[in-house]
């Protein structure tokens, strides 16, 4: 098999590489970097696309403590740490497979699909309880080639999907916020709260409130409504002005308690939107629910826990997701009932330019970037570059 695989892919590729913590100087692109082989029960994808997330650059900064808030570190849920340099990022993979390892029908090459993009420490379906992905703990997606498990690349034929719309679709965003909803069991009918709603988790959450029938209310920037609106968004709260904030949500809802917030938030937020829940609690139908899956407002927020125990507030931690998840998501993304949100796409020889865009990004923002290989930019780049017509 090593032999057919180095007779269809060169053996060096080009590829970004993360040499260390900091700024976007410890990002290298090399044109050296050796091919991936695909091992048993692998597929070796010639990648299209690679959606750009938030996580790559706090992985990159060092943003994730879990017990010293200043500490400069990644994330190590499974006991040891497992992001290691030099490393290749990007999670949310589209492209094609062009050779399979041993154990794998060789009837797969030539499928387009979308990476599941999760390290699984064992076979569950249902739980996912040491949460690790490619781009941290093993090699992703900013590379020409990329060796991934077969079960995990999961074919999408939509004709109507572009590579790089697929990437934006990705499970990164899209199994985070419906890991959220999972989590608080979100059901038809409910009011759901989701703030940060112009990003990439922001906007999937849209989607997927709709998909199972519950009702979104966004919280972004008044410039954004109309988009976030054709989304599927039932209203559009203004995140300013926050001693005012609980009184507009209700205005919005009617004087209704939302039933559950889907924050990607945190900081000076978090206690506003548990306000938005604890009002008539009398007649609520269930309980209030908090799912927390980001803190782009700050690491820190400030509550006083007897809210949170005498007015019943569930709180839920929430990273990654499951095998089932994913699956769901898939055969939503198949059956078109759900759409991309792509903002732009990038070459990945200018991911330093795409890194400081995505943390400068002006108003007109909504979704996600994607990250296109050089050798593949005619095809499944330039329709989507920053300034194409």
């Amino acid at each position: 098999m090593a032999d057919s695989v180095a007779s269809v892919t060169p053996p060096t590729m080009a590829a970004m590489l993360l040499t260390g913590h900091g700024g976007v100087e410890k990002l290298e692109y090399r044109q050296d970097v050796a091919t991936p082989k695909p091992q048993a029960g692998q597929v070796l994808v010639q990648v299209t696309a690679t959606a750009k997330n938030n996580t790559d650059r706090k992985a990159r900064e060092g943003l994730y403590p879990t017990k010293d808030k200043g500490d400069v570190t990644s994330f190590a849920m499974g006991g040891e740490p497992t992001l290691t340099f030099p490393r290749i990022q990007g999670a949310d993979v589209a492209g094609h497979i062009v050779a399979v390892g041993e154990g794998v029908d060789a009837s797969r090459i030539g499928e387009r699909g979308l990476l599941d993009f999760n390290l699984y420490a064992d076979d569950r379906r249902d739980i996912n309880l040491t949460p690790d992905y490619y781009g941290h703990g093993a090699d992703g997606g900013y590379a020409e080639y990329i060796a991934v498990p077969s079960d995990q690349f999961h074919h999408v034929p939509n004709t109507d999907l572009h590579d790089a719309e697929l990437a934006a679709m990705g499970m990164c965003s899209y199994q985070t916020a419906y890991h959220m909803m999972t989590s608080a069991s979100i059901a038809a009918g409910e009011r759901v709260l989701v703030s940060g709603a112009s990003g990439g988790v922001g906007t999937a959450l849209i989607q997927l409130c709709r998909v199972v029938g519950a009702i979104p209310y966004a919280v972004s920037q008044p410039d954004k409504a109309d988009a976030l609106l054709a989304l599927g968004a039932e209203a559009v709260i203004d995140r300013g002005d926050l001693p005012t904030f609980v009184d507009r949500v209700l205005a919005t809802t009617n004087g209704q308690p939302i039933d559950a917030v889907m924050d990607l938030v945190g900081g000076d937020m978090t206690n506003l939107f548990i306000d938005t829940m604890i009002v008539d609690m009398q007649h609520r139908k269930s309980y209030p629910r908090l799912s927390i899956a980001g803190a782009s407002g700050g690491n820190l927020s400030e509550m006083m826990w007897t809210r949170i125990y005498l007015y019943q507030v569930q709180i839920f931690g929430v990273s990654h997701g499951t095998r089932e998840e994913a699956e769901q998501l898939i055969a939503w993304i198949r059956n078109g009932d759900l759409k991309p949100v792509l903002h732009a796409a990038f070459k990945l020889s200018e991911l330093h330019d795409a890194e400081r865009y995505f943390v400068n990004r002006d108003s007109n923002y909504l979704g996600k970037i994607v990250i296109v290989p050089d050798s593949q930019w005619q095809t499944h780049g330039v329709p989507f570059a920053l300034n194409a017509p």
